[in-house]
């Protein structure tokens, strides 16, 4: 009796290990057919985007080729400091920006890179300063349509700085002394007004393209993109003219309330 009870035992510890492992291939199947469907739609949607850019790039599409930049006065360009080093692919850039027809670039890298490649290319650019207290902007002296202003991470380090150090000098310097002196209350006009004084109130970006793996703004002034656009435009290695063309139509065509 003993043997038939562990028999018993045994043979339904069994049943329910392969109740279990078939279980597990059952579930394991499925979800290896889920990550390929999806595998597939995450490639058909990249190639059909591929074959959209090229489209728009060739110029077969023509509400691509006559659109309006009117609501586009001022484009910032943010791209990782390790791609911003492919200076070809900059200049190309810059050039397909000067052929849409764009006015105002501001470019940013956290590391500057950009300031000294850039600010060092005496042959294309030429730096201007119309200020002592303004930052330069560098201007493409052979195409002479496009103003580029460049940043970097320690621009807003720098910027945030003198602009609390106006503040707190004016406070300072205030009527009210000692026990009367009126705790501060500085409003967004506040800091607008002090950090285009100190000379980093630039103009704010319509629209902002961020070329790298990081899907944010790498640090580019948090004041100046309080209603920007911002668009993923993905590694700078992979930029295209249709994706440029489309981002910024896409832009034209979008109603902007600005929290109201």
């Amino acid at each position: 009796m003993v043997l038939i009870d562990e028999m018993e035992i045994l043979s339904a510890l069994l049943s329910r290990i392969n109740t279990s492992m078939v279980l597990g291939y059952i579930l394991g199947f499925f979800w290896c057919l889920l990550h390929l469907l999806v595998s597939i739609m995450l490639v058909g949607s990249h190639l059909i985007q591929v074959l959209v850019y090229y489209v728009i790039s060739s110029g077969f599409i023509q509400k691509y080729q006559n659109f309006q930049l009117h609501k586009l006065r001022y484009l910032a360009v943010v791209i990782d400091s390790e791609d911003a080093k492919n200076t070809k692919q900059v200049q190309q850039l810059l050039q397909w920006l000067i052929t849409i027809g764009v006015k105002y670039v501001t470019l940013y890298d956290m590391e500057g890179v950009l300031k000294k490649y850039l600010g060092g290319d005496s042959s294309s650019l030429n730096k201007s300063c119309s200020d002592a207290d303004e930052k330069p902007v560098i201007s493409i002296i052979n195409q002479g349509n496009m103003t580029i202003e460049l940043l970097s991470f320690s621009d807003g380090k720098e910027a945030v700085a003198k602009a609390s150090t106006f503040l707190c000098s004016n406070y300072l310097k205030g009527d009210a002394v000692g026990c009367n002196k009126i705790e501060p209350t500085f409003t967004e006009s506040d800091i607008s007004a002090a950090l285009k004084i100190v000379g980093y109130g630039g103009p704010d970006p319509d629209l902002l393209l961020v070329y790298g793996t990081a899907r944010c703004h790498l640090g580019f002034p948090a004041w100046r993109i309080r209603y920007t656009e911002i668009v993923h435009m993905g590694p700078l290695k992979s930029m295209n003219y249709g994706a440029i063309v489309k981002a910024i139509y896409d832009f034209s065509k979008k109603h902007q309330n600005y929290g109201t």
